[in-house]
């Protein structure tokens, strides 16, 4: 039996040993890159955002066939009793084929074209905006989870030097050179540390499962192929930088337009309409010809109509001023927003910026944290100094190490938004 029992186990350790291999063999890696191109490939924002460009374009297709004739047919069947059937046949049949043509409508047609045309402009341009807002979230979540990955990985190298303390100190307490008090304010140090490396790590679940919804990504299954590093340079600030190709300004411009073809659509309304028609008709039933008293009977109909509008007590001119007040209405928005992506550039330069502080402060603040824990702990394997004093030097060194993680992933963060707000070489 003990042969038996030794052999499964060891078939199930090799077993696990392998899936844990493939596992890590299979578990795919993405670059930031690679995530914003899926996100752009794969979201549902944007996939709603080509839908309703789509819905534009056909509604842009069905204005052009405005100007265009209409041809309506209808086939119709009767029968009759006393009495109407002593008048006209008792079973009748007849078929008409109506053709229109709109001569004049004021140019409501051409108009009602441009406005069509301009609202598949401002869903396209709609689409492109969605598409920054995914490649920012994208990437904020990428470097949310590198950040995630580094904070997991200075935790556990936190809990060793701790670790080491500990023992340490215990040996010390054991030998009764030492109080119980310092090993006490240590076990609490491993406790808040095991705790920080708990949130690290669920700080990277969370991230790992918002990109995947981000990026359409089909689980969190996956890791990222970056650490934070590189250079990390600033932007020069000027008042006078300006905004490019940002969407939002397309937007508000295409809604000017349209609001101005709407004022004209509006006008148009004032204005006579000019229609032909002709009616074709055929008609079966017995001696329905009165000229002929023949069973058939086949004719035609020709029409021209005109509309004029005469008195209204001008409801229609108000609803042209009314349409003009709006249109005013989005222009200001349109010189508003344009100071406000000015304010968002400025605010994104000055960002960035804090940022490279931010980061050459941690830089120095971990070189002196660093010095400081090395001088305390020579100190202390020398006994000139308590174990206090080196738990008190790894606490600032896991500070400053934990700064400086965060102040270059909020680097990267900024970069992305900087891009973003001033449009450089066309990024996003």
């Amino acid at each position: 039996m003990k042969i038996i029992y030794d052999t499964i186990s060891k078939i199930v350790l090799v077993l696990m040993f392998t899936t844990a291999i493939s596992y890590q063999a299979q578990q795919r890696v993405v670059s930031v890159d690679e995530v914003k191109n899926r996100a752009l490939e794969n979201n549902k924002k944007i996939k709603k955002a080509q839908q309703n460009i789509e819905a534009a374009k056909a509604a842009r297709t069905a204005a052009e066939a405005g100007g265009k004739p209409t041809v309506d047919g209808s086939v119709r069947g009767y029968y009759f009793t006393k009495p109407l059937s002593n008048l006209i046949p008792e079973v009748l049949g007849s078929a008409n084929v109506n053709v229109t043509q709109v001569l004049y409508a004021g140019g409501k047609v051409e108009t009602g074209k441009k406005i069509s045309s301009a609202a598949v402009d401002m869903q396209m341009a709609q689409k492109n905006l969605t598409k920054e807002e995914v490649k920012l979230s994208a990437e904020t979540m990428y470097w949310q989870i590198v950040n995630a990955k580094e904070k997991i990985a200075l935790a556990k190298e936190y809990i060793k030097l701790l670790d080491q303390l500990h023992t340490n100190v215990k040996n010390s307490f054991d030998a009764g050179l030492t109080y119980k008090n310092d090993l006490l304010k240590i076990e609490v140090q491993q406790n808040e540390a095991q705790l920080n490396l708990k949130r690290a790590e669920d700080d990277l679940s969370i991230a790992k499962l918002n990109l995947a919804q981000i990026a359409g990504l089909p689980n969190s299954d996956f890791d990222v192929e970056d650490v934070v590093n590189g250079g990390f340079d600033g932007v020069l600030a000027d008042s006078q930088l300006q905004p490019q190709n940002r969407p939002e300004l397309s937007i508000l411009a295409k809604a000017v337009e349209i609001n101005e073809l709407q004022e004209k659509l509006l006008d148009g309304d004032r204005k006579p309409t000019v229609a032909l028609s002709g009616i074709g008709f055929s008609s079966v039933g017995k001696n329905i010809n009165p000229v002929n008293l023949k069973n058939n009977m086949q004719g035609f109909v020709g029409m021209l109509s005109v509309n004029i509008p005469i008195y209204d007590w001008g409801a229609r001119k108000e609803k042209v001023k009314e349409q003009q007040y709006k249109t005013n209405a989005q222009k200001l928005e349109m010189e508003e927003t344009k100071e406000l992506l000015v304010l968002e550039v400025q605010n994104a330069v000055m960002q960035l910026n804090q940022s490279v502080k931010r980061i050459e402060l941690a830089e120095k603040s971990l070189v002196q944290a660093t010095e400081n824990l090395r001088l305390n702990q020579d100190r202390y394997d020398a006994g000139t100094v308590v174990a206090e004093e080196v738990l008190k030097a790894q606490v600032l060194w896991q500070e400053a190490k934990s700064e400086i993680l965060d102040a270059k992933a909020e680097y990267k963060i900024n970069e992305a938004k900087y891009k973003k707000a001033s449009g450089v070489n066309g990024e996003y």
